[in-house]
């Protein structure tokens, strides 16, 4: 246990899409309606599109098996802003993790445009649509990389260990998928950077760089990648 979070290593990830009816967003819609309103006027670009929530995980060994079920983005945003109510149901995603050869974690900035604006994590997003595939299945796997090669335009070494580590806490359960890159963390920035500038509309602001786990304002990092890191790099230095 880090700061209230929970790490379980894994080996896989089985999710699937389930049927819902969340009585939490039908008994709140007025007030997700008010809610959604009130940070369109802030952010004009956010987009009430449909995402996947979690209202099940459970560990079979080494595999995490979850269910998923369909919301507007719009009920996910007034469900965190009003400090996930439901205990029932989390935010469930896929990240990948990139780490140079020189020892440094890389993460992105998000743009002011963004519902996370300022905030310091890894390149991810909310399971939605385009993860579902035949049969129910939804791939996490395939969400992390194409988030992460659509925000920082590198793509995954084809050598790249299918290991996770599952970070549990505050109505959040990150699957985290460590890579090690063959560059040093400034050739892998610049790289970024430079994929980021070509972007006609970037949802990240720039990248920071963590060689330990004090170099990131605690301010602006999610709880979930402090935790993350701190063990990262206690377990390097063993």
């Amino acid at each position: 246990m880090s700061d209230g979070f929970a790490l379980t290593p894994l080996r896989r990830i089985e999710a699937r899409l389930v049927p819902s009816d969340w009585a939490w967003a039908r008994d709140h819609a007025e007030a997700i309606a008010e809610t959604w309103a009130a940070r369109r006027a802030e952010r004009p670009d956010l987009f009430d599109g449909r995402v996947l929530l979690a209202r099940d995980c459970r560990i079979d060994g080494s595999t995490c098996l979850v269910d998923l079920f369909e919301v507007a983005y719009s009920q996910f945003l007034a469900f965190r802003l009003a400090g996930s109510p439901d205990p029932a149901v989390t935010n469930a995603f896929a990240a990948v993790v990139p780490w140079s050869a020189d020892g440094a974690a890389l993460l992105g900035i998000m743009g002011g445009h963004t519902a996370n604006a300022g905030q310091i994590y890894f390149a991810c997003g909310t399971p939605d649509r385009a993860d579902i595939r035949d049969g129910g299945r939804v791939d996490l796997a395939g969400s992390a990389g194409r988030e992460f090669l659509e925000e920082t335009g590198l793509a995954l070494p084809p050598d790249a260990p299918d290991a996770w580590v599952l970070v549990s806490g505050q109505s959040q359960r990150a699957f985290l998928r460590p890579v090690r890159f063959a560059e040093t963390a400034a050739a892998l920035q610049a790289r970024m950077e430079a994929h980021r500038l070509s972007e006609a509309a970037p949802e990240l602001a720039g990248f920071a760089v963590a060689r330990g786990p004090d170099d990131l304002d605690a301010a602006r990092t999610p709880g979930f990648v402090r935790a993350y890191l701190a063990r990262a790099f206690a377990e390097a230095q063993r």
